[in-house]
């Protein structure tokens, strides 16, 4: 699993203290990742959720990822983990890659859009996975601007989109990844990759071939 080589500045601590407040009074907020500034809210806070989808103006029949901060919140959320999905959690995770996975019972409608898939991923960033532990639940990690406008890289280009809408902005600089995570769907019968971000197609494609190649060797 990919190491998270920065550390909390304590100029932040205060910050995401307020953020982890805001989220317990069903609160959304912004903050800072790996790939681009999210948008989240706690799981377990529907009117917060519905807030999100006002405020980015997104439709409410598309579902919301969820940021977790281990492996083990992602077997709560999905209904199975695959062999492949391990493999890609150990080889990407923390980092750029949101896996689609049969969604568990958990999970509200709200977030999967009625549907029956869940979109998971650890950030390979210490504010997200703070604000994850601080609040005890996953939050949503969708990305902080208005649906079809640039996604934001720092604290004033949030604003500049939302506004006031936002209950609160953890401003922690400008985001090195610059782009949004690769999306992967590994609910059906083949891995399909829907969007490309951060971690480049022909890479994941190259892994998974790879993966099955050696089972097929160890089934012969």
């Amino acid at each position: 699993m990919a190491k998270m080589t920065s550390k909390i500045p304590s100029i932040l601590q205060d910050q995401i203290k307020k953020g982890i407040s805001s989220l317990k009074r069903s609160g959304i907020i912004a903050y800072p990742t790996d790939t681009v500034y999210g948008l989240g809210a706690g799981i377990g806070y529907p009117q917060a959720i519905e807030r999100i989808y006002a405020v980015k103006e997104r439709q409410l029949d598309m579902p919301l990822p969820l940021l977790v901060s281990d492996i083990y919140q992602i077997t709560t959320l999905a209904k199975s983990v695959p062999p492949i999905a391990r493999m890609l959690i150990q080889k990407y995770l923390p980092g750029a890659l949101t896996i689609v996975m049969p969604a568990s019972s958990s999970v509200p409608d709200i977030i999967t859009a009625g549907g029956k898939t869940v979109a998971v991923r650890i950030p390979a960033h210490p504010v997200p996975i703070a604000l994850i532990k601080g609040l005890g639940t996953p939050i949503v990690g969708t990305s902080a601007n208005l649906s079809g406008q640039p996604s934001a890289l720092t604290a004033e280009e949030v604003y500049s989109q939302l506004g006031d809408k936002v209950d609160f902005i953890v401003d922690g600089g400008r985001c090195l990844g610059g782009k949004e995570s690769t999306i992967i769907d590994i609910s059906g019968e083949k891995p399909v990759i829907l969007r490309e971000g951060a971690i480049p197609s022909a890479e994941i494609e190259m892994f998974i071939k790879k993966i099955k190649q050696e089972a097929t060797q160890e089934c012969a």
